[in-house]
């Protein structure tokens, strides 16, 4: 059903909604994979050394993939349609998975391109500027067919959560900046 619903959603039908458990473990189940990742790329940098740094990276990474859920779930407070927050952050936290077809779909797409006579690099640049602008997109759409909002309301939800998560996932990053004088992308 998950699938389904990933599918579904991504290609812009507003059914694919319904594929998501609207419960508690559902919802638990969508984050586990969004916590595990960052959690063994922290495991890894405290063996090498790291250990602060790891922290640092594991409790912001889990600030940020929490946030998105925290904000859906005001939304829907705020809009009176509590009862479906989960539903709409559970689509949300899979969503991340379309990031696999969606870097191939682009990869492909920019070696068209380039081999059309784009440069290389202006290729690359295309190739992310075209999964950012799905993402946002996609996002959109699930926020729409999940919380019923519409356009603008949906817009700046997705500016809002964008920016959160930015702000959370750029804080190893700064604070390595801070304390080495530095910017490193692990």
């Amino acid at each position: 059903m998950i699938a389904r619903g990933i599918l579904l959603l991504a290609r812009g039908d507003r059914n694919g909604i319904k594929e998501f458990g609207n419960t508690l473990d559902a919802f638990t189940s969508s984050l586990a994979p969004l916590i595990a990742f960052p959690l063994v790329f922290s495991v890894i940098s405290a063996i090498g050394g790291a250990w602060q740094l790891g922290l640092l990276s594991f409790l912001s990474h889990l600030c940020a993939v929490l946030v998105v859920p925290v904000i859906t779930h005001e939304v829907a407070r705020r809009r009176g349609v509590e009862g479906y927050w989960l539903r709409a952050a559970t689509a949300l936290n899979w969503s991340f998975w379309m990031l696999i077809p969606a870097l191939i779909v682009a990869a492909f797409i920019a070696a068209v391109m380039v081999e059309a006579g784009l440069a290389m690099q202006d290729g690359e640049v295309a190739a992310m500027v075209m999964i950012v602008l799905y993402f946002l997109w996609y996002q959109w759409f699930i926020v729409r067919a999940g919380l019923g909002l519409g356009v603008p309301g949906a817009a700046g939800f997705v500016l809002l959560s964008t920016a959160a998560v930015s702000l959370f996932s750029a804080g190893p990053v700064l604070m390595d900046w801070v304390y080495y004088g530095r910017i490193s992308l692990y």
